[in-house]
């Protein structure tokens, strides 16, 4: 018979609604609520057998389910493979890399790691020379050393000798090298420039470690200051700086050679490492129309004036009748070995830079314009008095005189004022202007020179009332000492100018000249006016002429004198501004062959152009001719007639 509780063979019984309890009459889950519980982490005796005994927290206190959940662990098999898979990719990255940096790519690589430690540096190269039309060197470069130590590399028991036998055998102190030797963090420290190649190896004998030299040119002048205001000088990195040195730059300087050189850790570079990457290319030569012998007789005989006179300086042209310069002398002048021991202006140069009223000088384009233009001839008679006066202005003659009766030739040959302002007023304002002009006035010379002052020549509109007289027998305008003498080479050259040169050709590799371009030419005035205004300037240095200091014995000379006054920019007037002698010539005067320029800058006590300037002029002249072995002239001066005959 079955009881009021229905037994089981566990012992278990149901509930009244069903479901089955435990020994202790608590109701059991049914299959599907375990399930549930077992999902939702709540079946205890599952749980249990996982988990082993409960997690705690911080505190003694039991971890959260929630966190046990996520930091449960897991199979370590199954880490150890995930972690070997992780292991090995990272290895196939890293191997993949390698193989990349050291095969693939490992020459750019190489390249990169190279350039970041050498540095690219100019290889210093020749300088071409500047040669005048014989061969004579006015400027060259010699081979020098930059001696220098790499203090990193010298033997700590060789320090003191080192020091002893750079500082005694290159003439520096003791102090200066050790600061040398010792310089910290530093590989190249240079100790002296400019060292001769012969004192350089008797230094390099003593195998010193540590101390090495570079290959550098220097400048040298031989001739000093010969032609130092028209040649100039470099800086000490060897790029022109004045004269014909800055003019001429690019063709002297040649090319720069390319060479790398090791950086150290502080930025200093280590000459030793690295390689010639660029040969240096030479400058070229740079040949001059200058002759030696006649720019120092030139220089010479000005500077004895200049100082003899007191003057205040000076310039001296000699140039050829085709515009050829053969001297240009300045006075005060410069050694450009010593750059440091000159002033700025001792270093200008004056024959171009240095403008002044020519006076006298500028009758000849008065006279020839007039000629020129069919207004006189050289017998045309003027009555010229002592003085004349243009309108709020009297004129004089430099010495009193009766009035005469003047030709031409005799208002050149006796220099008078009133007799060229006279022509000057029958040649009109506007064509004297043009003619002032043609024989290069108020234009540059063409030589391209630093610093030249092509002088002043104002439009006619401007001219005053007083201006066409003064303007005739030259004052009012302003010249340099180049175009003054190329007035006369124009005259010597039958009336057609050639623009005065003084660059002959540059000079290559090969030796061979490469000529300058050719000068402009123009044509002037006629060669009949060239002739007559020839004969005019010959009787200048005749006995009734105004410079008979200017005669060459056994040569015929034409020339003519200038003595002006110079403006005084403190006062902004010709008062107490001194005077300008001149004197510019040419001869032979039947068949000229060299046209001589002397300026002299206010001299104290004799001013005028034959007492002054004549003598200078003589001077060169004659020893010009003679060193181009011009023979005498074969015949006299031609009887010009000054005077009208009674």
């Amino acid at each position: 018979m079955n009881s009021s509780r229905d037994r089981y063979p566990n012992g278990r019984r149901r509930s009244a609604d069903g479901r089955a309890t435990g020994k202790n009459g608590n109701q059991r889950p049914t299959s599907g609520a375990r399930q549930r519980q077992r999902a939702s982490g709540t079946d205890r005796r599952s749980s249990a057998s996982r988990q082993g005994p409960p997690r705690r927290g911080p505190g003694g206190r039991p971890a959260s389910p929630r966190l046990g959940r996520y930091f449960r662990r897991s199979d370590p098999k199954r880490r150890l493979r995930i972690a070997a898979v992780l292991m090995a990719g990272v290895m196939a990255l890293f191997a993949v890399r390698l193989v990349q940096i050291q095969g693939i790519d490992a020459a750019n690589y190489a390249s990169e790691a190279a350039e970041a430690r050498l540095t690219t540096l100019d290889v210093p190269t020749v300088r071409g020379d500047i040669v005048g039309a014989n061969g004579h060197t006015f400027a060259t470069s010699i081979e020098v050393r930059t001696v220098f130590v790499d203090p990193a590399e010298i033997h700590d028991d060789q320090r003191d000798e080192v020091v002893d036998e750079l500082s005694q055998r290159l003439d520096l102190e003791p102090d200066d090298v050790r600061s040398k030797i010792d310089a910290e963090q530093s590989r190249y420290e240079v100790v002296k420039r400019n060292v001769l190649p012969a004192g350089w190896k008797k230094l390099d004998e003593l195998g010193l470690h540590g101390v090495g030299a570079q290959v550098d040119y220097k400048r040298v002048y031989p001739d000093e200051t010969a032609a130092a205001d028209l040649v100039g000088f470099t800086g000490d990195d060897g790029d022109g700086l004045e004269g014909l040195e800055a003019v001429m730059d690019g063709t002297l300087a040649g090319e720069p050679g390319k060479r790398q050189v090791e950086m150290g850790a502080s930025g200093t570079r280590i000459p030793m490492a690295g390689g010639l990457v660029k040969k240096p290319t030479p400058g070229q030569d740079v040949r001059l129309t200058l002759d030696q012998d006649i720019q120092w007789k030139a220089q010479q005989a000005l500077s004895e004036q200049v100082e003899k006179l007191d003057a205040e300086g000076g310039s001296v042209i000699a140039m050829r009748p085709t515009g050829e310069i053969v001297a240009m002398a300045d006075y005060p002048s410069y050694s450009p070995d010593d750059i440091d021991d000159s002033a700025p202006e001792e270093r200008l140069n004056g024959a171009v830079t240095e403008s002044f009223e020519p006076g006298s000088t500028n009758k000849v384009i008065t006279a020839a314009g007039a000629m020129e233009e069919g207004l006189v001839d050289p017998e045309t008679v003027f009555t010229v008095p002592d003085s004349i006066q243009r309108y709020d202005r009297t004129f004089t003659d430099s010495e009193k005189h009766e009035t005469q009766r003047l030709t031409l030739n005799g208002i050149i040959a006796q220099s008078s004022n009133v007799g060229t302002i006279q022509v000057g007023e029958e040649l009109g304002a506007d064509r004297l202007y043009e003619y002032l002009g043609k024989f290069g006035f108020g234009k540059p010379t063409g030589l391209d020179l630093p610093g030249e002052n092509a002088g002043m020549l104002t439009d006619p509109d401007d001219w005053s009332g007083t201006r066409l007289p003064t303007i005739s027998f030259g004052q009012g305008i302003s010249v340099n000492a180049v175009q003054m003498a190329s007035v006369y080479a124009t005259i010597a050259n039958g009336g057609v100018r050639t623009e005065p040169t003084i660059l002959e050709g540059t000079v290559g590799a090969d030796g061979e000249l490469t000529p300058a371009e050719d000068p402009k030419r123009e044509r002037v005035v006629s060669e009949e006016t060239a002739d007559n205004t020839r004969r005019m300037l010959e009787a200048v240095t005749g006995e009734e002429g105004t410079a008979p200091n200017a005669n060459i014995p056994g040569y015929r000379v034409a020339g003519k004198t200038g003595t002006a006054e110079r403006f005084n920019p403190e006062t902004g007037n010709y008062e107490d501004g001194g005077y300008t002698a001149s004197f510019v010539g040419f001869a032979p005067a039947d068949d000229p062959e060299l046209i001589v320029q002397a300026v002299v800058n206010d001299p104290e006590d004799d001013y005028y152009g034959n007492d002054a300037a004549a003598p200078v002029f003589s001077d060169v002249m004659s020893f010009a001719l003679k060193s181009e072995q011009v023979p005498p002239s074969g015949s006299g001066a031609p009887d010009v007639r000054l005077f009208e005959e009674e």
